[in-house]
């Protein structure tokens, strides 16, 4: 615009216009002429404020992030490391829970049975020459094992130990193919031999060769250990496993039948090695109740199956063994 008499003219009048505006609403008070003009002003600057608010807020807020952004990832950080601390100290705990449970049920086992055990820890399966299935354990000489002890968990038998050093020794494992068990029937005396199948069955499972062929097994039935000379490899009546199946056998003079083990071989971590074997033989009570007996039915029918082979063994001796 240029600066001509004219343009002075109206910017002078519009000076004093607005002189005269302000004269009259300062003396005017509430009461201004004016003062609906102050409504109209305040709603248009008040949204044209809020407007501007909401356009400025996420550029405001974006500049707010970056700037935090290196302490955010600190603390994200931080956080991460805390709870993956807190997840080892949970699973930590869940173990030592779970290896209490596993200590005391085999302690109980044990003292059933009247073994004197030594307890350990699986600490490495691998397998040594001539065997596939074979567990190391930390405890050995020093503690009193030897070789050809039998080793146990709170489930029943896991095998032998085929060698031993100051603090830690080899276990045979039930699964292994070159380990034989001789075995019992539960209620009688019908005997076999188990055998470790390894890992070409594709499943935990053990081959129970019973000796008479005309014995009749079924599965469900359940096999406990016949026990050793002098208790070497093995101690009577540890739990071994349920017959699954039979296999067909014509012609021979055995039966074979699949057992799976009482033990998951595939979890191994506390165990017990059996520095004394048992006074007497604890024949079936050490093997869990059957479904649909109880404990007490179990007991009275382990108590009938002592008093039978007793009364068998006198007739036997009264007609002069025959």
């Amino acid at each position: 615009m240029r600066d001509t008499r004219g343009t002075r003219l109206v910017l002078g009048v519009l000076l004093a216009t607005a002189l005269v505006l302000i004269t009259v609403d300062h003396r005017g008070g509430a009461k201004s002429p004016l003062e609906f003009l102050h409504g109209i002003g305040v709603t248009l600057f008040t949204g044209a404020e809020r407007v501007g608010t909401n356009l400025v807020r996420p550029v405001r807020e974006f500049a707010t992030t970056l700037a935090e952004a290196p302490s955010a990832r600190q603390r994200i950080r931080a956080l991460e490391e805390e709870n993956g601390r807190l997840r080892a100290e949970l699973t930590a705990r869940t173990l030592d829970r779970e290896r209490s449970e596993q200590l005391r049920r085999m302690l109980g086992l044990a003292g059933l049975g009247g073994y004197r055990i030594v307890t350990g820890q699986v600490i490495a399966r691998r397998g040594v020459p001539g065997l596939e299935e074979a567990a190391q354990i930390d405890v050995g000489t020093a503690d009193g094992v030897r070789r050809n002890m039998t080793v146990l968990n709170a489930q029943g038998l896991v095998g032998r130990v085929v060698r031993a050093s100051e603090h830690s020794a080899t276990v045979a494992l039930l699964t292994d193919p070159a380990t034989a068990a001789g075995a019992r029937l539960e209620g009688g005396n019908e005997i076999g031999v188990v055998k470790g199948l390894g890992h070409g069955m594709g499943d935990t499972l053990v081959r129970f060769r019973l000796f008479d062929s005309t014995v009749s097994v079924t599965p469900g039935q359940r096999i406990v250990s016949f026990g050793s000379h002098n208790g070497a490899p093995y101690v009577a009546g540890v739990p071994i496993g349920v017959i699954e199946r039979v296999e067909p056998t014509p012609g021979e003079l055995t039966k074979v039948a699949l057992a799976r083990p009482y033990v998951d071989f595939s979890a191994l971590d506390v165990v017990g090695v059996v520095v004394q074997g048992p006074r007497r033989d604890p024949r079936d009570a050490l093997l869990p109740p059957a479904p649909g007996r109880t404990p007490d039915r179990a007991a009275a029918d382990d108590r009938r199956g002592r008093v039978g082979v007793a009364g068998t063994g006198r007739r036997r001796a009264a007609d002069g063994g025959a």
